[in-house]
């Protein structure tokens, strides 16, 4: 059984996606904030995710 390449990356993609939606949900940022970065993490998965890396709320 041969697991693609593509598939493993979409399985990093999804849970790190996960993570930074709950890490969002759990910071201080105002709920509008939060609504925004979990949209945008949704709707572009790779590019939202390195976004938020950079400039998504902290803590």
């Amino acid at each position: 059984m041969e697991v693609q390449v593509g598939g493993i990356f979409g399985l990093i993609v999804l849970i790190a996606d996960i993570w930074a939606i709950v890490r969002t949900v759990q910071s201080g940022a105002s709920t509008g904030a939060k609504v925004f970065w979990v949209v945008l993490i949704i709707l572009l998965p790779v590019l939202g995710l390195i976004i938020w890396f950079i400039f998504g709320p902290r803590g």
